[in-house]
């Protein structure tokens, strides 16, 4: 169900981004909900995506900034690629808050002695 629901709202998210790109939205404030979107996003993001997304961060505004060359299209092109940059770090935020709870969790299960301790000593003559 969760994967049901982040993969809506990344689909969301980007369609909502092009849209905006081309499309003044004054009824509402784009950015928010973009961001919003991507932090429900990053629910299902798994972990081998998010290098790529971490990736694909990084290079949104340099790939904007090439576009805003393309006649008579450049400007929506470019805040397309700034509103899929809103998106992705709601999603890679929160999947990372994720992955750092999973590690802190592991790393206080692994000073209770949570995990299996292996053969007593006493059995080990």
């Amino acid at each position: 169900m969760l994967k049901k629901i982040g993969g809506l709202a990344r689909a969301i998210y980007i369609l909502l981004a092009i849209v905006a790109g081309f499309v003044a939205l004054g009824m509402m404030d784009v950015a928010l909900v973009l961001v919003v979107l991507g932090l429900i996003a990053g629910l299902a993001m798994p972990r081998d995506r998010m290098v790529m997304a971490g990736v694909l961060l990084l290079a949104l505004p340099a790939l904007g900034a090439a576009l805003t060359h393309v006649p008579a299209i450049g400007a929506q092109l470019a805040a397309v690629c700034g509103n899929l940059q809103l998106g992705v770090a709601g999603a890679l935020a929160t999947a990372l808050a994720i992955m750092l709870y999973e590690l802190v969790m592991e790393g206080v299960m692994g000073l209770t002695g949570g995990a299996g301790a292996g053969t007593p000593a006493a059995a080990t003559h």
